[in-house]
């Protein structure tokens, strides 16, 4: 497609496909798919106000109720002087305005993939550019398929160029960009363990200030009770609730601001010297290592900003530019001001800041919106982990899981029930063993500021490979966002004992199975690659008369994109026979958001022809949708026989002959699949060679096979009805 790629049309139907270059190679429209151009890549203003509205519910939920708990955090021992909190809010001002607002509004959404932001999708959008992918879809028979440019390098810019080339071959980083990547992604899920905790458990202790009778373990009882309603709520998806969460953030903003601007008049509008960035450099002057250990609690104000970049594909850059700029910016501004405000009269109440700064006429409507915002900001971050396990599962990073779509407008918007579980079970887990926000925000702020430096870094490459950015701007760019999230990063990690170990911890462990199910997935299909059938052998097949052809059609699944899978020549080894429309079928994930319907199915017709044999490749994207098997097997079949159509178009012409042998082909692939449809998979069990080390014995004898068992098989997640299911098995020795 793309530049090589032209429509014709043919005079006798008028329908439009893609011209092929070989009618008989995988090469047939497989150099790039049309450009995807993203969500609302041209939207009007109107539509743009709309979805940055809708944003609010989405987006905004994790960094609106930071005001929550974010003083509390920043002074856990009490505050000493005025000025302390003069030099707190300073830093806040100044780290919301570098961080969210800079580097993220204005830069990291440009760096999304076709509409889709995340870690995963700038990874994709680098190996759209350079072919530094460890994915296994770059052998010599498939790198056409996958190898996606937007554009290309201009000879002008030796800088990227020379870049690009030391990626492509060095070996050790390329390993660096994919470790980089997984760990990203574990973080932000980590975050999506954590912001359900924390975000509950603030909201429920408002109780506390109503009620002075009721204990903390009460209300850690009570943020139980709604973290498990929570999850269990999640299967019915957040579309059909998604139309009140707009409403609900946005009081809760009104709120913030209406009780941020009457604290600010009624008790201290000087706080406004907090932007003067001197109070910063006093702040540190007159605290020194506690005030740099204090950072861990005030980095709590920046939570869920990667989630206006994870969430991109729900709306559209401007949308989300609009959102932040016109609303949240100032709003949660207005919050923490009148925080300030109330505490330089109220110091000793900075342990619950944000409760005691409400005004009563208005305390218990804040507290019930303030636990619908809670719940609300850990929907999303829920909704975003099963968005990136989604996008792990496509690109071969993580164990197979069902995966459910659960909105027919967004299609990022996925319910995975095995995860939603383990989510439940960690979140009560953490909320009951820590107890507070405080101990919990020391384990928050690691996740966050992580996955913030990992952005930093890669969208560096980015400018460097891809934009082809002035080296200048690329230097100031980096030196400021990894100062400002170093010194960050420090501070968190110096609390590692006290909890911070927590996100590591889950990193670590999401980071060995996607890193374990990556590397056999890559061997198998290896092994596969090297050991495939011959042509020879099916010409002999061809001409066997032993083997008998079965009536009906054949899906047989292999990950090849070129050649027979050896896992056929071992089904008719034991069954002689063969059923008269035999479809290698792969279904193969690419590094774009989306693959447009009539570019889905690619075809090749394999020697000899009147064997009936043919290759497909099904392409997906990351964020499409595997069909029903009826909606698949009926597409399949009618690509099928536009290919055959085309081939006999492009081979002869348009003459009377021409038409009745296509037709009459046409007629024998339709009549095979009324006949009915089988589905043959590989029961493939993956071995170490004998002459494996003990480690390699471990990983993949014992917890690949493991994880291989306890996750659901192939034919669960595509939906196969058992009765059209035949599997064959095999043993790989890797």
């Amino acid at each position: 497609m793309g530049e090589k790629s032209v429509r014709t049309e043919d005079v006798d139907t008028g329908e439009k496909m893609s011209e092929m270059r070989r009618v008989d190679s995988l090469n047939i429209e497989a150099g790039k798919v049309s450009g995807y151009h993203g969500h609302g890549s041209k939207d009007s203003w109107k539509n743009t106000l709309s979805l940055a509205l809708q944003s609010l519910g989405v987006v905004y939920g994790d960094i609106g109720t930071s005001p929550l708990y974010v003083y509390s955090s920043t002074f856990p021992h009490g505050i000493k002087e005025k000025d302390d909190i003069l030099g707190v809010l300073s830093i806040i001002i100044y780290t919301i305005l570098f961080v969210p607002l800079l580097k993220y509004v204005f830069i990291v959404l440009w760096a999304n993939d076709n509409g889709e932001g995340g870690t995963f999708a700038m990874y994709s959008l680098i190996c759209r550019h350079a072919k530094v992918s460890l994915i296994p879809n770059n052998q010599p028979e498939d790198r056409e398929l996958s190898n996606y440019k937007l554009d290309r390098p201009s000879s002008e810019l030796k800088r990227a160029q020379a870049i690009k080339k030391k990626l492509e071959n060095n070996k050790l980083v390329q390993y660096i960009l994919f470790v980089v990547t997984i760990t990203g992604t574990s973080m932000v899920i980590g975050d999506g363990v954590l912001t359900p905790c924390i975000s509950v458990l603030s909201a429920v202790s408002g109780l506390q200030s109503g009620v002075k009778s009721l204990d903390q373990s009460a209300v850690v009882g009570i943020s139980i009770a709604i973290l498990v309603f929570l999850f269990a709520v999640q299967q019915f998806g957040t579309d059909k609730v998604g139309f009140t969460f707009a409403p609900i953030i946005l009081l809760w903003f009104l709120f913030l601001t209406g009780i941020g601007i009457y604290n600010l008049i009624a008790y201290d509008i000087t706080v406004l010297k907090a932007f003067n960035p001197m109070y910063i450099v006093t702040y540190f002057q007159r605290n020194g290592k506690a005030a740099w250990i204090s950072l861990g609690g005030a980095v709590l104000c920046i939570t869920g900003t990667e989630a206006m970049f994870a969430d991109l594909g729900h709306f559209s850059v401007r949308a989300i530019q609009v959102s932040f700029t016109c609303f949240t910016f100032p709003t949660i501004l207005f919050a923490y001001l009148g925080q300030s405000a109330y505490l330089t009269k109220h110091p000793d109440e900075v342990g619950n800041t944000f409760y005691a700064s409400i005004p009563k006429p208005v305390y218990w409507p804040t507290f019930v919106v303030a636990v619908f915002a809670a719940i609300i900001a850990s929907q999303a971050l829920i909704t975003g982990t099963f968005s990136i396990i989604a996008q792990s599962l496509s690109m071969g990073c993580f164990p197979r899981v069902k995966i459910v779509h659960t909105s027919a407008k967004n299609e990022g918007q996925v319910y995975i029930p095995e995860i939603n579980y383990m989510l439940m079970i960690a979140c009560v887990i953490i909320t009951a063993a820590f107890q507070t926000t405080e101990k919990i925000g020391n384990a928050y702020g690691i996740a966050v500021v992580s996955v913030m430096v990992i952005t930093t870094c890669m969208i560096t490459l980015i400018m460097l490979v891809i934009w082809k950015t002035s080296i200048i701007l690329i230097a100031i760019y980096f030196a400021v966002f990894i100062t400002i999230e170093g010194i960050y990063l420090s501070s968190v990690l110096f609390k590692f004992v006290d909890g911070g170990y927590l996100p590591l911890f889950f990193a670590a462990v999401l980071m060995m199975i996607m890193a374990i199910w990556h590397y056999v997935h890559k061997q198998s299909y290896i092994f596969e690659v090297n050991n495939k059938v011959s042509s020879e052998y099916m010409k002999q097949l061809a001409s066997n008369p032993d083997i008998n052809r079965v009536p009906g059609m054949a899906f047989l699944y292999s990950d090849l994109v070129q050649g027979v899978p050896p896992i056929f020549s071992h089904f008719v080894s034991n069954i002689p026979s063969v059923h008269s429309v035999v479809v290698i079928v792969t279904i193969k994930p690419l590094p774009v958001s989306k693959v447009f319907a009539e570019e889905r199915f690619i075809f090749r017709q394999l020697e000899p022809k009147e064997y009936r044999m043919f290759r497909c490749v099904a392409r997906y994207g990351y964020n499409d949708t595997v069909q029903e098997t009826k909606e698949f097997e009926q597409q399949l079949v009618e690509n099928l026989k536009e290919f055959i159509r085309m081939k006999h178009l492009m081979r002869e012409g348009n003459s009377t002959n021409s038409q009745g042998a296509y037709e009459q082909e046409m007629q024998f692939v339709q009549e095979a699949m009324d006949k009915g449809i089988v589905y043959l998979m590989g029961e493939t069990q993956v071995l170490a060679e004998e002459k494996s080390t003990w480690f390699k014995k471990i990983v993949i004898n014992y917890i690949y096979d493991f994880l291989r068992k306890n996750f659901r098989q192939s034919d669960k997640i595509m939906s196969i009805p058992r009765t059209k299911l035949l599997r064959v098995g095999m043993t790989y020795d890797i």
